[in-house]
């Protein structure tokens, strides 16, 4: 579990969505943090966008994303938890070609640590749509720091050994 050192790093494409009903671009501190660290790591924070919190609005921004080449992956913040408006997992459920089961279960793992059994409460969750990964974090400050620290900053560096999403792009492709 480490950067390769003569392996050369490759930077992909990211969009990040908050789901939001009550966040504006002025206090989306979730969506800031992510913004540094993506950029931060050397990546293209290709767009942003704060989305209400109803399947329908989170699916059509998502499908524009997913149907955009140029897109690899999209970050989403919010929405994650139990109550009726966090609808993130449902709309990711509505695009997913498949799901990356461990990722929410490695955020969760991390989580405990930190929050205890309170980690319980979150759906995070990723999947694969098409050929574009999706990462549906909690909106908290701290999950997306826990988030992004704890793994994706590994798993979307090319460098990251022994494996790493990035290396798998070319390959999502196969049938």
């Amino acid at each position: 579990m480490a950067v390769d050192p003569s392996a050369t790093f490759t930077p992909i494409n990211i969009a990040l969505l908050t789901a939001s009903d009550t966040r504006t671009a002025a206090d989306d501190t979730s969506g800031d943090i992510l913004a540094a660290r993506i950029e931060g790591a050397g990546h293209a924070l290709v767009t942003r966008k704060i989305v209400r919190e109803d399947v329908a609005s989170l699916v059509r921004q998502l499908h524009e994303w997913i149907d955009d080449p140029q897109i690899d992956a999209v970050v989403c913040t919010g929405g994650t938890g139990l109550t009726g408006r966090d609808l993130t997992p449902e709309a990711l459920d509505q695009v997913k070609t498949k799901d990356i089961p461990g990722f929410g279960e490695l955020f969760r793992w991390i989580s405990y640590d930190k929050i205890g059994t309170s980690t319980i409460q979150s759906r995070a969750c990723a999947v694969l749509a098409g050929e574009t990964y999706i990462f549906a974090l909690p909106g908290s400050n701290g999950a997306v720091k826990d988030s992004w620290d704890g793994i994706l900053a590994e798993q979307l560096d090319s460098r990251h050994r022994p494996c790493n999403f990035v290396e798998l792009m070319p390959r999502l492709r196969e049938s």
